[in-house]
Parts: structure tokens; sequence; C-alpha cells
């Protein structure tokens, strides 16, 4: 925890001084590996490989980020203590008083984890977010850069219009330049995708196609995230492999053998 203020309090000095240093990357190494996160956390770094992901997407210290349903928070904990010194980070998640008891719990997931730990979440915005109605979560040309990890997928059944609507509040939400980081379970291209992704797999192509339509371009993908081992073809879909095991004991070793899904990693920009 020492090295992870250290750290924060050089790069806070800084960025007062509109100089974002060359050894950033090793400010959120020092986070990665911080006290604050848990050796169960860490150990999927392998699988979701978190420094490599950030700098894809291009994160500095002294951005304006916003995290989409950030679920448990895994990447909270990292990007709450990376950007507490210089940055801005807005957490967008469901209504607390939402109708839906998943979102509500969702929602207080994240708030109770925040609250636990001032010292690493005192600066963290809120703001709600929960399509497809609440789909607005910051002012227009305010933000940075936009994450949602493993999200759209859960969205792909609101249908096309809704979809694009969502796509357009995120594209609104940004700065010129902005960008939008995608990362999510990718469904081989010679498959068909049923119109609720109910496999938690979803095709690249889709996600392209709703991103440029909403005036995103497509800056980049990377195969930072890919896992070859994946087939996308299992019972109970993405939910049989690790973490999860939605099927228990039933083929785990196998699912054990094949790990995290494979998944998509895509840098959209806004020009």
């Amino acid at each position: 925890m020492k090295r992870i203020k250290h750290a924060m309090l050089l790069l806070s000095l800084l960025s007062t001084l509109g100089a974002v240093p060359a050894w950033a990357d090793d400010a959120l190494q020092a986070v990665i590996n911080g006290a604050q996160r848990s050796d169960a956390h860490k150990a999927r770094d392998a699988a979701r490989h978190p420094q490599q992901t950030l700098e894809f997407f291009g994160i500095t210290p002294t951005m304006t980020v916003v995290e989409l349903n950030p679920g448990g928070g895994w990447y909270t904990e990292i990007l709450a203590p990376y950007l507490r010194a210089g940055g801005h980070l807005i957490e967008a998640f469901p209504d607390p008083k939402s109708k839906d008891e998943e979102n509500r719990n969702d929602a207080a997931g994240i708030q109770k984890k925040m609250k636990a730990s001032p010292e690493l979440y005192d600066k963290v915005k809120t703001a709600t977010f929960e399509p497809p109605e609440k789909i607005k979560f910051a002012s227009d040309n305010s933000v940075d850069l936009v994450l949602t990890f493993r999200n759209v997928h859960n969205w792909v059944g609101f249908g096309d219009e809704k979809m694009q609507a969502l796509f357009r509040s995120v594209f609104k939400s940004l700065k010129k330049g902005g960008v939008f980081g995608v990362v999510d379970h990718r469904l081989p291209a010679d498959r068909v995708q049923d119109k609720d992704a109910s496999s938690g797999y979803v095709l690249e192509a889709y996600v392209i196609r709703l991103a440029e339509g909403a005036g995103f371009r497509l800056a980049a993908k990377s195969e930072i995230n890919a896992n070859p081992k994946d087939n996308a073809d299992h019972k109970n879909g993405v939910w049989a492999l690790p973490p999860t095991f939605g099927n228990r004991e039933e083929d785990h070793d196998l699912y054990a053998n094949i790990g995290e899904s494979d998944r998509m990693t895509l840098k959209f920009v806004k020009p």
C-alpha cells in the first residue's frame, strides 16, 4: 500500500504541473499488485490482463473515466486508486431503488464495497446507469474514456434500436478523441447470434456495427484477452467456464482446462 501511495502522490504533484510522467505505467502496475486487491482477484489477472488491457485503451492517471456496470468491482479496485490523485472515476451502476431485484443487489454490492474502503473510493463519483431506460451517465463531451467489461451481452436482448441509443449515449458523453473500450465474450464469426445472446457470447461484428452506427470509429482490436481453447459451445453457455463453473462438477476438469472465455477487446474513438 505504501508503494501505491508514493506513486499516487508523485502523480498528483506532476498532474498539477500538467505533466504525465513516462513511468505512469509503473504506477498502474503498483496498483494492480497492491494489497487492496484480494488474492482471488489477482489470480484472474492471467485471464483478464488488466494492465495490458487498460494500456491498450490508452488510460492515463489524469483522465476522467467512466466504468459502466462495474459488477463486483474487479476493475474498480484498480481504477479508483490509479485515478484518485489526478483523475476522476465515475462508477455508473443501476438505481439502488430499481424495480429489478438483481439490479438493486448489484447497486448495493458496489456501494458497500466503496463505503468499506474510503481511503480508496472517497473521490469516486457515481451515476445511475440502468439500460435500456436510464442510459445518460455523464454530461455531453465531458469524459475521456468509457469502459465496459463483459456487459454488452447483457444488453443485446434490448434490441437494436435501444442498443443503438445506448451506444449513442456513450458517444455523446465522450470528448472529441475520447475512447470507448469494450471487452466481451466473443462468438465465432461463423455462428448465428440469437436475439438475446443467451449463451453470453456476442459477435464482434455486431458490436462494431453498433458502435460505428453511433458515430464511433474502430481504432484498434486486440487479442490480449483471446483464448483459442474456447469454442463458445458449452452447455449453459459461457457460464460453464471458470470462474463460474455453472455446471458444477459436470465436465469440471474440461472447463478448467479451457479456462476463461475467448474475449474481444475493441477500442473505439469519437472522431
